[in-house]
């Protein structure tokens, strides 16, 4: 029997990149505890699953990886399962009562003291096995964090919750209101990160334009903190991830037009373009105020690359309105586009609104959506084909085979990749950042050779 100090624990990280920045502060907080922290899944005696319930198909992805590690538990090759994040905190000691094998639940609130609970249950066997409070956790620069990301690249997360309360969404009720780090831990962390060997930092927040909104000084706040994130050394860039569309402003667009390591992309998720639909959401976008702002950006950052998401099959949503939506679309010409089917959760206002599409209509219009991006993204990869870009290296090919990267338009693991052809003369090495020329392009991807 091994003791509870030579324990190998494992954490399985599901959801978006919001979610890997609590996995890793979580495996920061079990490695402080004692445990050893390995990424060998199948060496582990613990294993974590950090979970994601954002929409239906999240849910039932983090519902069936519990099931299979359960499975694993039950046959004897993993000694303890812990469930945390959305999940957990949604449902709670239900979710224990149906799946038993579960040792431990761990809501969102409890991510800095999971070492803590862990050890205390290995120790004690205490009565407590369901850890849920109120999800107000903000983490700090001086919290212990494992990075699961490549080497150059990090997420910062510089708030957490939410104030939108779009009626389709249960972030407020499972994050907790918006909470603002201040941007002196925003700083010091990034110091840190690029002392690690970071160049890329991506900056990530439910809705990263309303940073700041919730602290008195003017310091914390947005433009401020990229002008100060953009002056440390070794950083060469930095991108700005979930953007609401109604709070980007001209200021913010002029500051990233004037400092050279913020990249020129925006991820700016406008959900749908129809007036009705925008006001069942409860967002407080409107078709005009989004024609406006996406003007702005060009007007501001000529060449600029959007990504944005939408959703169809909302309640309501008529064959005129997706309509509406897909001619958007095809007028505004987004770069990158994820396109998600309307999943009605439990406890919102839009589970319980009339007008409620059937699951095959929602399937085509997301297909729908697809085909259109995919014609859409591949011409204007066609357009790149000639040109040369900056690309940072992901993955350095062997001897004869490719590397992987991206440019500056390239989010890491949501949007395509660049592939960069062998050349026996400039081998590629991993985080480093070369001229490239674009020789070949497919639907989401390019193909390059390296120039220098």
């Amino acid at each position: 029997m091994k003791s509870n100090n030579s324990l190998k624990v494992a954490l399985i990280s599901l959801g978006c990149p919001k979610n890997l920045v609590d996995s890793e502060i979580a495996l920061g907080q079990l490695q402080q505890a004692g445990f050893t922290v390995t990424f060998d899944e199948h060496e582990a005696d613990i294993l974590v699953v950090n979970t994601c319930s954002f929409i239906e198909g999240a849910k039932q992805e983090s519902i069936e990886t519990i099931l299979e590690v359960a499975e694993r538990k039950e046959a004897g090759s993993l000694r303890y399962l812990v469930v945390m994040g959305c999940l957990a905190q949604e449902f709670g000691a239900e979710l224990r009562r149906q799946i038993p094998e579960i040792d431990l639940l761990i809501g969102t609130g409890m991510v800095a003291r999971i070492g803590w609970i862990c050890r205390q249950y290995l120790t004690d066997k205490p009565d407590q096995l369901v850890w849920i409070n109120e999800p107000d956790f903000l983490y700090t620069e001086h919290m212990p964090r494992i990075r699961a990301t490549l080497p150059h690249v990090a997420y910062v997360k510089i708030a957490e919750g939410c104030n939108n309360c779009c009626s389709y969404c249960l972030i407020p009720r499972l994050r907790g209101k918006l909470r603002s780090r201040p941007a002196d831990s925003i700083v010091a962390e990034s110091l840190s990160l690029v002392q690690q060997g970071v160049r890329e930092i991506n900056l990530i927040a439910q809705d990263t334009t309303a940073y700041g909104q919730d602290l008195p000084s003017d310091q914390d706040k947005l433009v401020p903190l990229l002008r100060r994130l953009a002056k440390i050394d070794g950083l060469h860039w930095i991108r700005l991830l979930y953007a609401y569309p109604d709070s980007i402003s001209r200021q913010l667009l002029e500051c990233m037009a004037e400092e050279p390591k913020i990249c020129n992309y925006l991820d700016i998720p406008i959900q749908h373009i129809n007036d009705n639909i925008l006001k069942a959401m409860n967002r407080r976008s409107s078709r005009a105020s989004i024609e406006s702002t996406i003007e702005l950006i060009r007007q501001t950052l000529p060449g600029a690359v959007l990504r944005t998401s939408v959703m169809v099959g909302f309640p309501g949503e008529g064959r005129k309105q997706f309509e509406e939506l897909g001619d958007f679309i095809a007028a505004a010409q987004f770069d990158h586009l994820g396109v998600f089917a309307f999943s009605p959760q439990e406890g919102t206002q839009a589970a319980r609104m009339p007008g409620q599409i059937s699951p095959k209509i929602k399937e085509q219009r997301q297909n729908e959506i697809l085909r259109l991006q995919a014609e859409i993204s591949a011409d204007k990869n066609r357009q790149l084909i000639g040109s040369v870009q900056e690309v940072i290296i992901d993955f350095a090919g062997r001897a004869g085979e490719n590397s992987i990267g991206r440019t500056f338009g390239h989010a890491p693991d949501i949007d395509g990749a660049v592939y960069i052809l062998p050349s026996s003369d400039i081998p590629c090495i991993g985080g480093q950042i070369y001229a490239a020329r674009i020789v070949r392009a497919t639907n989401y991807d390019l193909f390059a050779q390296i120039l220098n």
